[in-house]
């Protein structure tokens, strides 16, 4: 068994027994600002995993999101009561989330991945894999600027519904739902246009 294989059992046992490490770590996050520069990746085998290197242009960036729904849009006026809620259940993760927040403070970084790192009760961390296109010129992902905006991250690709292969890209299965809601969504958006 490798080193790597140590230090994530090591990670997932902390998590699960909350010990002090863990603990301490969770509230250093929670002081410190929503997005900020990490030293060193946290999960080591899992940046590892998502791609990651200790070279020169690769940055970790821890991100702190609150849990729970969105607050939604007030509505234009008048009585709508199909609008009467305050919350709403956005398409995309709180990781999803993350790393476009990441992208929006370090504009002159690409997004490569993102992974979980801790929760509490009110938060949930997420380390985002940053690379500067400059510097990494070998990662043929992050030729595209933009890749956290425009759904191409393995975050993003998973709330599309675009980790199925073979006939079930094609023909998605009835009792998949990602897939199902989102021909539904498309096809109300077409609709909808086609009535405009």
């Amino acid at each position: 068994m490798g080193a790597y294989k140590y230090i994530q059992e090591n990670f997932e046992k902390g998590y699960k027994e909350k010990n002090e490490l863990y603990r301490q770590k969770v509230i250093a996050w929670k002081k410190g600002n929503t997005i900020e520069r990490a030293e060193h990746p946290t999960n080591l085998p899992r940046a590892r995993t998502l791609g990651y290197k200790a070279k020169n242009g690769y940055v970790i960036v821890r991100v702190r999101m609150e849990k729970g729904m969105r607050k939604r849009q007030k509505p234009w006026g008048g009585r709508k009561p199909r609008h009467n809620y305050r919350f709403v259940q956005t398409q995309i993760s709180h990781q999803a989330m993350a790393e476009q927040r990441g992208a929006r403070v370090y504009k002159n970084l690409e997004v490569l991945n993102s992974y979980w790192v801790g929760e509490d009760g009110n938060y949930k961390f997420f380390e985002v894999i940053m690379v500067d296109p400059i510097l990494v010129k070998d990662v043929a992902a992050i030729r595209s600027r933009g890749r956290a905006f425009r759904g191409l991250t393995s975050q993003m690709k998973k709330a599309r519904g675009m980790r199925a292969y073979g006939s079930n890209m094609l023909r998605p299965d009835k009792k998949d739902p990602v897939r199902n809601n989102l021909g539904r969504r498309v096809t109300r958006q077409t609709r909808n246009n086609r009535d405009v």
